[in-house]
């Protein structure tokens, strides 16, 4: 790569601010960082984070920074409904790097328990 393509590479750019002072470059926002971070996020009522338990469907990552989850509910009944998107935006923030978030909660495909990972099927019980 030449030295033109790493100066002008998103993650290795420093910004200029408006008083003439070089502001580093933003880390790139790595995705096994956010996917720790949503698996901070446990569903109230079942003892399985909600990444294991298969209710996350995409995470885009934005060279600026910007992070874009997709995640369901087990039901849209689920009395979590409204905590745990915020819990996930909550969580995507602390992420190094990540200079904002959106969480969208999506209901197709509809979730089942075959999104569950093994781990999450061992802990519940549910072969």
């Amino acid at each position: 790569m030449s030295e033109d393509a790493a100066v002008n590479r998103p993650e290795t750019r420093a910004a200029w601010t408006p008083e003439g002072e070089v502001r580093p470059p933003a880390p790139k926002v790595a995705e096994e960082a956010v996917i720790a971070a949503i698996s901070t996020v446990y569903d109230p009522e079942i003892p399985v984070d909600i990444f294991q338990l298969g209710l996350i469907y995409a995470v885009e990552i934005e060279d600026d920074g910007r992070v874009k989850v997709e995640m369901t509910l087990t039901t849209p009944a689920c009395p979590s409904a409204q905590e745990l998107p915020s819990q996930v935006e909550d969580a995507v923030r602390g992420v190094d790097g990540v200079t904002d978030v959106l969480v969208e909660v999506v209901w197709d495909p509809p979730w089942d328990r075959s999104r569950m990972s093994e781990d999450a099927r061992l802990a519940l019980n549910m072969f």
